[in-house]
């Protein structure tokens, strides 16, 4: 397989190889896409990446797949029974946030039509793309990460500091961080 600059954080691991190469600053337009990105994204704070990609499909399994309507529905019981669960962060505050994010993202949808069209409109509906040349250059924030951060929280989300929601946006591929010269562009 191929080896850059821009995969040096993915390499020898096939978990994060893989979601470099088909997932990370591909567009995205599935709202229950975007849900799981943002959760799994707000779960990593204060964590690596790899360590939340390797329990992804416990995630999946714990929280009905991402189905924001079922995440919004659970109860008080189903989440603390979670804090039991090894396959998952046990942190009980990034426990219960899957369901407060998700009665703020159904919010959002009821607003804007879907979770999707206000995370692009806060876009201005355009992919953003560096066009890096070095890993180096890679911001960490943007205006856009911190105005959406801001903004994100006003409306009830949790864990979407400016750093998490940049990591959020590349996951979705509003953000392209692929440097100029990756073959996953």
């Amino acid at each position: 397989m191929m080896s850059s600059e821009c995969r040096r954080w993915s390499e020898g691991d096939p978990i994060l190889e893989e979601y470099h190469d088909h997932e990370w600053c591909k567009i995205n337009h599935n709202d229950q896409y975007q849900f799981e990105m943002l959760c799994l994204e707000g779960a990593s704070t204060g964590l690596s990446w790899a360590t939340i990609l390797h329990k992804r499909a416990n995630y999946r399994r714990a929280f009905h797949d991402f189905d924001i309507d079922a995440c919004a529905a659970m109860t008080d019981d189903e989440l603390i029974s979670l804090l039991s669960n090894p396959g998952l962060i046990r942190n009980r505050s990034k426990i219960f946030s899957v369901r407060r994010n998700a009665q703020a993202v159904l919010a959002i949808q009821q607003e804007f039509g879907s979770f999707d069209s206000y995370l692009w409109d806060a876009a201005g509906g355009r992919q953003i793309d560096g066009h890096w040349k070095s890993i180096e250059e890679v911001p960490t924030v943007s205006e856009l990460s911190m105005r959406l951060s801001k903004d994100m929280k006003k409306r009830g989300i949790s864990y979407v500091g400016p750093v998490i929601t940049y990591s959020f946006l590349q996951s979705i591929g509003i953000i392209n961080d692929h440097l100029a010269d990756c073959e996953c562009r």
